[in-house]
């Protein structure tokens, strides 16, 4: 009888810890987007890093890389998409070499491209403006300005350039901006997306969330910690943000008052995505796959 009770309290010993470990793992997280794919296209697009939806037309169009890495290749690419992914012309305009941010003013598609600035016709997609920017070490990202004025970052200066009438000007510089990645203008302010600190592409600390006020050039930490290496930087129509983490592979939803929750985990490289708010449309590159995927999300 000892022997048959041992035998029953060795066993359950055996199986508690294992129902133990199989209970962790239902509670574990999954890896992958917790968002819903409405719709995803992996084709034509070559490192895809920015998606941007012209407001007067409703067209997105998207940035592709190409194969080379900041090198004057030529093989980057603008292409031009409806907002359910379908395609309207893979090489909308061309002429590049290592597109990234986009952004419209009066009638121009503008480009940032290593150490340049492109503009492009929206009726047509010719090019009608490039402006060389001198020194330049990396551009990143571009917004526009109320005024016409069209503004990039350079992440590995951590300057944000200004650009009126064919001239550029240095708008803000130093280690404040982080190495900003991402920028968008909103209203007398521009938001910044802080790569890290030191600037480089490999900073000790990860950036915050910024707001530069456009006429003091005082800047201010919208998230109280740093969150990531951001990219993408937009507004959620409820008076927060959305951006991205291109390292890390991640989506956050940020309020108003700083506080960041992830909304999406996935592989690296989530690049410079779009926001629409009335149709709750997040799209995103996700640049190193090559492709172009559309999710929903409801800001609370």
């Amino acid at each position: 009888m000892r022997t048959v009770l041992s035998l029953v309290l060795l066993t359950s010993l055996c199986i508690l810890p294992a129902r133990a470990e199989e209970k962790e793992k239902e509670t574990e997280k999954p890896a992958g987007p917790t968002l819903k794919v409405l719709w995803s296209v992996d084709k034509d697009l070559v490192k895809p890093e920015s998606a941007y939806v012209e407001p007067e037309s409703g067209v997105l169009y998207v940035s592709s890389i190409g194969d080379g890495d900041a090198k004057q290749d030529g093989n980057g690419y603008i292409s031009k998409l409806d907002t359910n992914g379908k395609m309207i012309a893979t090489k909308w305009a061309t002429g590049l070499n290592d597109p990234k941010g986009i952004r419209s003013a009066k009638g121009t598609l503008w480009v940032s491209d290593v150490d340049e600035v492109v503009g492009f016709s929206l009726k047509d997609g010719k090019e009608t403006a490039r402006v060389k920017v001198v020194g330049a070490q990396f551009l990143n990202d571009v917004a526009a300005g109320a005024d016409g004025t069209i503004y990039v970052t350079d992440l590995l200066a951590s300057k944000v350039y200004a650009i009126k009438d064919g001239k550029y000007s240095v708008f803000a510089e130093g280690d404040e901006l982080e190495g900003a990645n991402g920028l968008l203008v909103d209203g007398n302010r521009i938001l910044l997306g802080g790569w890290g600190i030191p600037p480089g592409f490999n900073p000790t600390t990860p950036g915050h969330l910024l707001s530069l006020d456009m006429k003091t050039k005082k800047v201010t930490k919208i998230t109280k910690e740093p969150i990531g290496n951001l990219d993408g930087v937009e507004l959620d129509g409820r008076g927060g943000y959305t951006a991205t983490d291109w390292k890390a592979g991640k989506v956050f939803h940020i309020t108003k008052d700083g506080k960041a929750t992830l909304i999406m985990q996935s592989e690296p490289s989530t690049a410079d995505h779009a926001y629409l708010p009335k149709r709750n449309l997040l799209i995103l590159p996700h640049m190193m796959q090559n492709k172009l995927v559309a999710y929903e999300f409801k800001a609370p």
